[in-house]
């Protein structure tokens, strides 16, 4: 894509959904980083299934610590990889209290020695939390990118990098939920639905589904 046709990209993104958010539910710092690091291998939909009630109990790293693993894991055993990220969780929560006096760091260089933490989780929380403009590249967004044309790599790291050099200033802070969003109900895996998008005619796919298939509701 050129520099115009990305810059329409995200103004048509921008024009469908003027004020993208995460599908996570958090009301802290903390709890976002919680939300995000339960998120993997998961979906927004079950992670905040299991946190309501969570959330409503666990509103800093302390209160968490007292919990503890045993009772976190109650909370989010219905989440995929659900032993792993309970011990995750409570370590993080320890390094927290430890060495953050209870606060979630404003780097990427800090987040992601927290346990659990990967510069995914970590891009996430810097952009939804701390309003940096970070990019966040998860399945839906490398598929995106790729498919799109508007940032090719055969990495997370490739794809970031594009995304970096290549999204335009009005939409930075932004382009991380508007790709997400697009490829969690627009461009699909496996059939992306070509016929409703609105960047299709920048869209550098060759196999677009033009037609919505019968019965598809």
């Amino acid at each position: 894509m050129t520099k115009d046709q990305i810059f329409e990209f995200f103004r048509l993104l921008a024009e469908d959904n003027p004020d993208p958010q995460t599908e996570l539910e958090y009301g802290n710092a903390y709890q976002l980083v919680v939300a995000v690091a339960l998120s993997a291998q998961a979906t927004d939909v079950g992670v905040n299934k299991a946190t309501r009630a969570l959330f409503a109990k666990v509103k800093t790293p302390q209160q968490m610590l007292e919990l503890g693993e045993e009772g976190l894991r109650e909370h989010i055993k219905t989440i995929g990889l659900f032993n792993s990220k309970a011990k995750n969780v409570i370590a993080l929560s320890r390094l927290l209290v430890d060495e953050y006096g209870g606060k979630v760091p404003d780097s990427r260089e800090e987040l992601v020695k927290l346990p659990g933490v990967g510069r995914k989780t970590a891009n996430v929380v810097l952009n939804c939390w701390f309003g940096q403009e970070t990019f966040a590249v998860d399945t839906h967004i490398f598929r995106v990118g790729n498919r799109t044309g508007l940032a090719k790599g055969k990495t997370p790291e490739q794809v970031e990098a594009k995304l970096e050099k290549r999204v335009p200033a009005p939409f930075r802070l932004g382009a991380h939920h508007w790709l997400i969003l697009h490829g969690r109900y627009v461009c699909k895996a496996r059939t992306p639905e070509c016929w409703r998008c609105p960047v299709v005619d920048l869209c550098s796919f060759k196999k677009k589904v033009l037609e919505k298939p019968k019965g598809r509701v």
